[in-house]
């Protein structure tokens, strides 16, 4: 985690200056919470997956986080308490971090700031709300990290990113790429294929849990 925290302070500023809003747009505040934990295969972070019935981002997995709320300490009082909200973590045992510089997600016209934190009093967590959350669990970053469970997916539009395979889900988009980046600020990162592209509507149909 140390080590995290410092990589944190060295990421380039360019990058995030080039994933600010455009002068035009009025982006709305937000927060994701990367809660790194020490499970049973090592190093985890805390994922879930959105309910197939939201109006957006239906059944894409995530890190818990949303809008901020009036009265919010933001960032770190939004990530957390979308948390709470979507997994029942228990806040007590949340130790932030670090705060890193927020990304504009221009789908949602979001400007998310990603709060890193230790999760050093583990607790149990659960898809509080089915109606939002269809799942929740701790992936290994070890897992994230095998080539095996890496590779490219072609969106629909033309566009290519990072994405990840784990049990029941595929990470992509704004998720995966954040992960690529605590993978390799963090240490985990390993060489992977970047030639495998896959489409995205295929690689999410196989990732899906059999009903």
């Amino acid at each position: 985690m140390g080590k995290l925290v410092e990589a944190t302070r060295d990421l380039d500023p360019d990058l995030f200056r080039r994933l600010s809003p455009p002068d035009h747009v009025i982006a709305r505040d937000a927060a994701v919470l990367i809660l790194l934990g020490e499970g049973p295969g090592g190093p985890d972070v805390l994922l879930l997956r959105r309910s197939d019935d939201l109006g957006s981002h239906a059944g894409q997995v995530a890190f818990p986080g949303g809008k901020a709320d009036e009265g919010d300490d933001f960032p770190i009082g939004t990530a957390i308490r979308e948390a709470v909200e979507e997994t029942g973590v228990l806040p007590e045992g949340v130790l932030p971090v670090a705060v890193m510089p927020a990304l504009y997600v221009p789908v949602s016209k979001f400007l998310v700031t990603p709060v890193l934190a230790h999760w050093q009093q583990p607790s149990p967590v659960c898809a509080v709300d089915p109606a939002e959350t269809a799942a929740v669990a701790r992936i290994p970053m070890d897992h994230l990290a095998d080539p095996a469970n890496r590779f490219m997916v072609r969106h629909p539009l033309g566009f290519t990113g990072p994405a990840f395979s784990a049990p029941g889900m595929l990470v992509w988009g704004f998720t995966a790429a954040l992960l690529t980046v605590v993978l390799a600020a963090g240490g985990w990162d390993r060489p992977w294929d970047q030639s495998d592209v896959r489409e995205l509507d295929v690689a999410w149909r196989s990732s899906r849990p059999e009903v």
